[in-house]
């Protein structure tokens, strides 16, 4: 008894069975893509993060944070900080501009909204960079399953019908069930990988994410140590 020939089964399968797999192998090639460049991207993101804070937390001094800043592109937390010194700059030079030059009376009267704001647009900006394509492996993950599903229904559907011009047997239909099977399991080899990672990669963004707030927290108090009590 002789053994299926998986390979030669798909090159003999139907255009549909063939087309079906052709775009789950497209799909699986892009899940993988964008399943390689995030985690590049989140793992550069997380060391720098790292790097930043660690330099924000042992510096008293704003400028000098900004400097590290502006050379640390990869961290979110150093796009947050550029995004508040900016905001910062820009009240001061206000300030300078109508004669008054005291920020501390200025943010002790009108509070740190303005910075709040400048600080959750870097988060945003943040965010949207680090979910970019993540959304697209949850849409591999949800509908190559159904698409490998269609392949087998039509494959065994093509088999079957066989059978309807009398003298078929197990024999004649085991190859186009046989295909029709290989589009679920290549359905399922495309979904598997991009569900995991979509997860993965969402915990990994709330993680980040979760620093980032706290970090827009250590950002006023710096910013209150280093202004704010100047008016006393």
């Amino acid at each position: 008894m002789h053994g299926l020939n998986i390979w030669q089964i798909l090159w003999d399968s139907g255009l549909v069975v063939k087309f079906v797999l052709l775009l789950l192998i497209l799909a699986s090639v892009l899940s993988w893509t964008i399943i390689w460049q995030k985690y590049k991207e989140l793992k550069a993101v997380t060391l720098a993060n790292d790097k930043f804070n660690e330099f924000f937390k042992k510096s008293n001094s704003i400028t000098e944070i900004n400097r590290e800043a502006n050379e640390n592109h990869d961290s979110t937390m150093s796009l947050m900080f550029r995004r508040g010194f900016d905001e910062l700059n820009k009240v001061s030079e206000k300030l300078s501009n109508a004669g008054k030059n005291n920020l501390a009376q200025y943010f002790a009267d009108h509070g740190f909204q303005s910075l709040e704001r400048a600080l959750k647009t870097g988060y945003n900006s943040a965010n949207e960079k680090m979910d970019l394509r993540v959304s697209t492996l949850a849409s591999i993950g949800s509908i190559t399953p159904f698409i490998g599903l269609f392949g087998t229904v039509w494959g065994i559907i093509d088999a079957f019908s066989g059978l309807s011009q009398g003298g078929g047997s197990i024999e004649a239909v085991a190859p186009g069930i046989a295909e029709a099977l290989v589009a679920t399991a290549v359905g399922l080899a495309a979904a598997i990988p991009a569900v995991c990672f979509f997860n993965l990669f969402n915990n990994q963004i709330a993680r980040i994410n979760s620093q980032m707030e706290s970090f827009s927290q250590d950002f006023l108090n710096l910013i209150e140590r280093t202004i704010l009590i100047k008016k006393d």
